[in-house]
């Protein structure tokens, strides 16, 4: 049996690829365009019978050869662009990809899907995440599975358009489909522009660590190998359909993240000229910033009995020890600079 990967180059798809092929029980075809913040070096070796395709999903001939080449049996879709600043940036980037992208996929694998006879088994597993719910208030309650849709940003609004259109391939076509929704994935091999990777980065470097407002917005942060756990578990027992949310369960302002970095960082590569708290600094806020994300995942844990494993401290120090053990990952296309300023 075969499973398809889109975005496979990308943080999550990578962590994702190195776990089904360490799992070693089907054939691998690993799909990506390989755009700015892809990274080849963070897939396993596609050795026979796995396979690496360099394709964009907006190239529908293309996705059509490809499925019939080799037949998957599911298709886990990850490819997104997925930087909120640069989606203030270049709006339609966002759309091209996350949306245009998402609807020539879903038409292959219809095409695919209705010329093998509608195959019970075949399962599009579309990965989106908790931004397309918009903001949460302090006292209210976490998303669930039927949260409302509130997207604030384009990358949110890009990324809900396209979980829509998800639903809407299952409800009109019988397009076996279910929609996944995460909460801030960290972890090693993570683009160095999103919040962790930078604040370590410009640390080492004795830089300024660049705090969005008063750093009271709070996310809630699951490692990315739980995530891609959690993936293979809606591969396998979740129902065409439904919803599956992952989060770690426990939202945190972005400061204290920023603080526990520093910390770790103290006890794992001290600075000469003391702790790395001292290069905090608070810079004007994100246009739109969304106050608050939290994942209620109680419903995902029992119908997948999926349960994240990686506690916040224990994934902060890994984190922070690959980061010092690799430190050509955080040369790529990205030197630092601040994006999103609209």
């Amino acid at each position: 049996m075969t499973l398809l990967l889109t975005g496979a180059a990308g943080f999550i798809g990578s962590a994702l690829t190195r776990a089904l092929v360490g799992r070693g029980d089907e054939k691998v075809v690993a799909l990506d365009r390989l755009g700015y913040a892809a990274c080849p070096d963070a897939l396993p070796a596609m050795d026979a019978p796995h396979v690496f395709v360099r394709a964009d999903i907006r190239d529908g001939a293309t996705l059509d050869a490809v499925l019939g080449q080799h037949a998957p049996r599911a298709i886990i879709h990850l490819a997104a662009e997925t930087h909120v600043d640069r989606s203030i940036d270049s709006p339609a980037d966002f759309v091209e990809h996350n949306i245009v992208g998402t609807f020539q996929l879903l038409e292959a694998a219809r095409r695919h899907w209705q010329a093998q006879g509608h195959p019970d088994h075949f399962r599009f597993v579309h990965v989106s995440t908790d931004e397309v719910f918009g903001s949460l208030e302090a006292d209210e309650p976490a998303f669930g599975p039927h949260s409302s849709y509130r997207p604030n940003s384009p990358y949110s609004a890009s990324k809900a358009s396209s979980d829509h259109l998800a639903r809407a391939w299952y409800a009109t076509y019988g397009l076996p489909v279910m929609v996944t929704n995460c909460s801030n994935n960290y972890g090693p091999w993570q683009f160095p522009e999103k919040l962790m990777p930078l604040i370590i980065q410009k640390a080492l470097a004795g830089q300024p660590l660049p705090i969005y407002g008063d750093g009271g917005q709070r996310r809630d942060w699951l490692y990315v190998d739980d995530h891609a756990a959690g993936l293979m578990a809606a591969l396998e027992r979740g129902r065409p359909g439904g919803t599956y949310l992952f989060g770690a369960g426990h939202d945190q302002a972005n400061i204290d993240v920023v603080r526990a970095l520093c910390d770790e960082l103290d006890r794992q590569r001290p600075s000469p000229a003391g702790s790395y708290r001292r290069l905090i600094t608070f810079v004007a806020d994100r246009p739109g910033h969304d106050r608050r994300y939290a994942i209620d995942a109680a419903t995902t844990r029992a119908a997948l009995d999926w349960a994240p494993r990686t506690d916040f401290t224990q994934g902060i120090a890994h984190t922070v020890r690959w980061c010092l053990e690799n430190p050509d990952w955080a040369r790529r296309d990205y030197a630092g600079q601040r994006l999103g300023l609209g």
